[in-house]
């Protein structure tokens, strides 16, 4: 018998706000990853039916462990996502709080974007993303993870926001801030990945700057073309001519 027979066989009442005892035992289970697989559906069903905040916040936990097989996990984490969408944007705050302190975003995310619009879901993810800054961290991921969502959405608090992260000690974060800088289109960001093709070490890096630059023919300023040019000495054939545009081959003037 699958998942979703099971649930059709056991409908918890939905009803208004449970008290924390109500919400404490599912908790509990939700977030063992040992329990039984029935015990635990059968929680994470008891929390989706209350729709409220602090239901959601207990099924958040479900996203903190992973477990064989993988389609059990995977429908598990489909049923607690519903049921926290279901709870509506009382479940923000608690969505927000686990992004601050998970190790991988990708679930939070998800959630953020069913229950929030563009403005509201740009808003939290730049906010998230301030508090990160750009020393050694242990887990890049989180980070890395909104650079990336960031670079699905327009706005110049993104580019703000994101173009710090051009100067980030991990390389790979590195290059997703270009990606989504690059994807925000404007080419106020010129001057700052400039000053980052000085700085940087990574070939990968610089070719992706580059190409970005070359491909939507960005002008480099006039007192930055000196800097770029030597900074792209060792790229992939890649040169500044005298109008501040870039090309790929021989260089020019």
């Amino acid at each position: 018998m699958g998942i979703f027979d099971f649930l059709r066989k056991s409908n918890p009442p939905a009803g208004g706000a449970p008290s924390d005892k109500k919400v404490a035992g599912p908790a509990k289970v939700v977030a063992d990853k040992r329990a039984q697989t029935y015990d635990r559906l059968d929680a994470i069903q008891s929390l989706a039916a209350m729709k409220s905040a602090d239901a959601a916040a207990a099924l958040l936990r479900r996203f903190t462990f992973s477990i064989d097989p993988s389609i059990t996990d995977q429908e598990e984490k489909d049923l607690a996502f519903r049921g926290i969408v279901d709870a509506g944007k009382d479940a923000v705050p608690a969505v927000v709080d686990f992004c601050i302190k998970a190790e991988a975003l990708t679930w939070p995310l998800k959630i953020l974007r069913a229950l929030l619009d563009d403005t509201g879901y740009r808003t939290e993810l730049v906010q998230l993303l301030d508090r990160f800054d750009t020393e050694y961290a242990r887990n890049v991921e989180p980070k890395q993870q909104l650079i990336m969502a960031l670079g699905d959405i327009k706005g110049d608090d993104v580019r703000v926001a994101v173009e710090r992260f051009l100067d980030d000690v991990n390389e790979t974060v590195r290059f997703h801030a270009v990606q989504t800088i690059f994807s925000q289109e404007d080419e106020a960001s010129v001057p700052a990945l400039v000053k980052m093709l000085a700085a940087e070490e990574s070939v990968r890096v610089k070719n992706k700057v580059a190409e970005g630059l070359m491909t939507r023919g960005w002008t480099v300023p006039a007192e930055l073309r000196s800097s770029a040019s030597q900074a792209l000495q060792d790229s992939n054939g890649f040169s500044v001519g005298s109008d501040g545009k870039l090309r790929k081959g021989a260089g020019y003037s």
